[in-house]
């Protein structure tokens, strides 16, 4: 199907999703309306996660290593089979891969365990998890204020350009970044659910989801924890003393869910476990990578994420906080949203997935916002602006999704190297014992062939070594694939 023709449906289902979901919004079907939202959700999931190869930060590795944890998921490894030395420290080419908790590495395996090793599989989880994320802020929305707040945060889910860029796999941190989020706002969901419900079970789920949140990105989970304190002190109808108890339960939860994993690799892999621990804590000292932004990066970067007029709900919030409410329910967003705003702006290295956990709080105070602005129109003097007000608030964010997406652009041109792991396959057929050496696309390589391959050359001694130990080696792309076909890798 022509790409402009697929960018233009995608178009007109935005449109449309829109045009209908604000109808049963004012006819108050508010389940018709939720399930447009989450159609229009999935269709976008499903459209961004089908380009047709792996991306180069840093969904390639990711897959690759799931790949490999598919038969041993206790042992994460970049290189199965390492045949030449390596650096444990480079996690680009090394062997034992601690470089991310395992969370998501676990859902990508288990996916592809399923569904076969292609990269659909490995981005299902994400178009799960972010499918299910819709529901998830309706329903934080709805418990906490009204239905038409859930409506208004779940669309914005819904068509948020970084969420569907992450699900994807096309911008750095991926689907690690998406299982964070969805971790953690599920912790949050259910330490609600539990403090309205009174059930101990539920209480017991959320510091499961704490748990899994931590072995997905570490720390950044954490931030549930003071939430579930402001809900519990807020909420919890006994004593004191039993809701310390209860946050000791919790604690105990996520301790067992997070720390075994934490034991095992240290005690199995010590030294890439040393290094990674280290590595992660330098984040917030050394530049890594070459990502270090100023102080004021993630205050910049809202207007992007979110759209230009997010401030203009911030400061309202902030405002009707402090010299007004003093609701705990706006001090659970203000939480999820300041802690680590400050946190990660004080840190050396800065990148735009870092916050994406606190997207669901942006996205219900825009809510907020946008039903005070629509409930009060009467008391403001020109309410035509208002109303231009609340549709810019809807409209900016869904430009920046269309811009994120970009529905128009034919990305076959990116995934040309296809063609040449294909013929690969076809022109060696004792593939396992194949050393391919410089090539950019060696982790794809590896993703889709169980060749070993390499991004630097070999020497004359090594090559010969090698041969002897059975290997074909294929350090020369010009011949390397039966005429006329020759390999692209490096495109």
């Amino acid at each position: 199907m022509p790409v402009q023709l697929i960018g233009t449906l995608i178009l007109l289902l935005m449109l449309s999703a829109v045009f209908f979901g604000y109808r049963f919004l004012k006819a108050h079907q508010h389940k018709s309306a939720l399930f447009v939202i989450v159609f229009l959700g999935l269709v976008l999931r499903i459209f961004i996660t089908s380009d047709a190869g792996l991306h180069e930060w840093d969904e390639r590795y990711h897959a690759l290593v799931a790949k490999n944890m598919m038969d041993e998921p206790f042992k994460p490894m970049l290189y199965k089979n390492p045949v030449l030395p390596y650096d444990y420290k480079n996690w680009t080419e090394n062997h034992i891969w601690l470089h991310k908790q395992p969370m998501t590495l676990w859902l990508m395996a288990g996916s592809m365990k399923i569904f076969g090793v292609n990269e659909f599989a490995v981005r299902l989880p994400s178009i799960l998890l972010t499918t299910l994320g819709i529901l998830l802020i309706f329903s934080i929305g709805k418990m906490l204020w009204n239905e038409k707040v859930g409506l208004y945060a779940a669309f914005f889910y819904a068509i948020h350009g970084l969420i569907l860029e992450q699900t994807g796999g096309r911008v750095t941190t991926d689907h690690v970044d998406i299982a964070l989020l969805f971790f953690i706002q599920l912790g949050v969901y259910l330490a609600l659910v539990f403090f309205e419900r009174k059930t101990l079970w539920f209480n017991i789920l959320c510091g499961i989801a704490i748990g899994m949140a931590l072995l997905t990105k570490w720390l950044p989970a954490l931030i549930v924890l003071p939430i579930w304190l402001i809900a519990g002190w807020n909420k919890f109808d006994g004593s004191k003393k039993s809701l310390m108890l209860h946050f000791l339960l919790l604690i105990t939860v996520i301790v067992g869910v997070a720390l075994p994993w934490q034991i095992y690799i240290h005690a199995q892999f010590p030294n890439e476990a040393i290094w990674e621990s280290q590595y992660n804590f330098r984040h917030l000292i050394d530049d890594i990578e070459n990502h270090a932004k100023p102080w004021y990066y993630y205050l910049n970067l809202i207007r992007e994420l979110f759209g230009e007029l997010i401030y203009l709900p911030l400061l309202w919030m902030l405002y009707g906080f402090f010299k007004k409410t003093r609701d705990y329910k706006h001090l659970i967003l203000l939480t999820w949203i300041i802690v680590p705003l400050v946190i990660f702006s004080l840190a050396k290295t800065k990148m735009q997935g870092y916050i994406l956990f606190s997207a669901p709080a942006y996205f219900l105070v825009a809510a907020l916002f946008i039903e005070y602005l629509l409930n009060n129109q009467e008391k403001f003097k020109w309410k035509k602006w208002t109303l231009a007000l609340v549709v810019l608030l809807f409209a900016l964010p869904l430009r920046y999704s269309v811009e994120r997406i970009k529905p128009f652009r034919d990305r076959s041109a990116d995934f040309t190297w296809m063609e040449d792991i294909r013929q690969l396959k076809k022109s060696h057929a004792n593939i396992n014992k194949t050393l391919i050496f410089n090539t950019e696309r060696y982790i794809e390589v590896m993703f889709y062939t169980d060749c070993i391959a390499y991004p630097f050359g070999v020497n004359p001694q090594q090559k010969e070594a090698l041969i002897q130990k059975g290997y074909i080696v294929l350090d020369d792309f010009e011949t390397a694939i039966l005429p006329p076909k020759t390999l692209r890798f490096t495109q």
